[in-house]
């Protein structure tokens, strides 16, 4: 075992010591280490509303060009600099490939979640075995009741938004208030947001493009979240529903006013270029289908600070 992995590293009652070689306090910060899943055994299943329309439809989906799709945003990654890690791959996990859910990246170390499809529950395994290889502490575990990464945005330094879907979606509300406990123990702002189960996590629809730039979908966004970024002087760029439907606002900052998305996210690519962004635009067109985006496939380990 790695000298530096803990089990768990969470003071109680807050103080956690932050980490010195990894860590996350935010989603914009230059991007220096990544965790992605592997699309090996990926296929589309019934897990959203977007996997379910594609399947409902008949689409087709072809393993190898998702394979290959994957690759092309493995080297996207490494062409911005980016150092790539990746979870060993499992027979028995096809969406392993959606690596920010099973876990959740702070300063403090990892937190291991909880996820909502029993067939995804073995990630969560996997993600500490990572974690452990790459001797990274984890923070704590998320135990009362379901919650996955893509609900957990850390929208500055000191400040995340945590959204929950109730029981019939992927995200609990008991989950989503340990970890506010947690997080305003450390002296953190926490905002939380319930969310309509169709979309499925906060980050389809709420993104850090850069610091006080944010994209959102206004049309699904709950006004309260809205008014909350614009009262911390966050400019907004507004992404259109139907774009956020084919995970179009579900995009990664690389820091440095760069930003990852899909090679289909034509409403935001043109808004960010007018905001003087470089942009990096993989075809993940093969994967989305499946029900997840560029973020949704990525876990940050190590940021610049914000």
């Amino acid at each position: 075992m790695n000298s530096e992995f803990k089990l768990r590293a969470r003071n109680e009652g807050g103080g956690t010591p932050a980490l010195d070689n990894w860590g996350a306090d935010c989603e914009y910060g230059v991007l220096r280490d990544i965790l992605l899943g592997p699309a090996d055994h990926y296929q589309w299943l019934e897990t959203s509303s977007v996997s379910k329309k594609s399947i409902r439809r008949n689409y087709q989906f072809d393993a190898k060009i998702a394979q290959s799709q994957h690759a092309e945003m493995v080297s996207a990654y490494e062409s911005a600099g980016v150092k790539v890690h990746m979870h060993a791959a499992d027979p028995e996990l096809p969406y392993q490939i959606f690596a920010r859910d099973s876990s959740v990246m702070t300063p403090f170390g990892a937190i291991i979640t909880s996820m909502a499809n029993w067939w995804r529950r073995g990630e969560n395994f996997r993600a500490i075995e990572t974690y452990e290889r790459l001797g990274i502490p984890i923070y704590d575990y998320v135990t009362a009741g379901t919650f996955e990464g893509g609900d957990f945005n850390v929208v500055e330094p000191g400040t995340v938004l945590i959204g929950w879907e109730g029981d019939e979606g992927r995200s609990q509300q008991q989950s989503a208030v340990q970890l506010k406990n947690w997080f305003e123990a450390e002296g953190w702002e926490v905002m939380l947001t319930d969310l309509d189960p169709f979309y499925v996590h906060i980050d389809l629809m709420v993104v850090m493009l850069a610091p006080k730039l944010a994209a959102v979908c206004l049309e699904s966004t709950d006004a309260d979240v809205v008014d909350w970024l614009k009262s911390k002087q966050i400019e907004i760029i507004s992404v259109p529903f139907k774009d956020t439907l084919d995970l179009g606002c579900n995009v990664v900052a690389l820091g440095n006013d760069r930003v990852l998305l899909p090679e289909k996210s034509l409403v935001l690519k043109e808004k960010i270029k007018a905001h003087g962004l470089e942009i990096y635009d993989p075809d993940v067109s093969m994967i989305t289908p499946g029900g997840g985006g560029v973020h949704c496939m990525c876990q940050a380990l190590r940021r610049d600070p914000g």
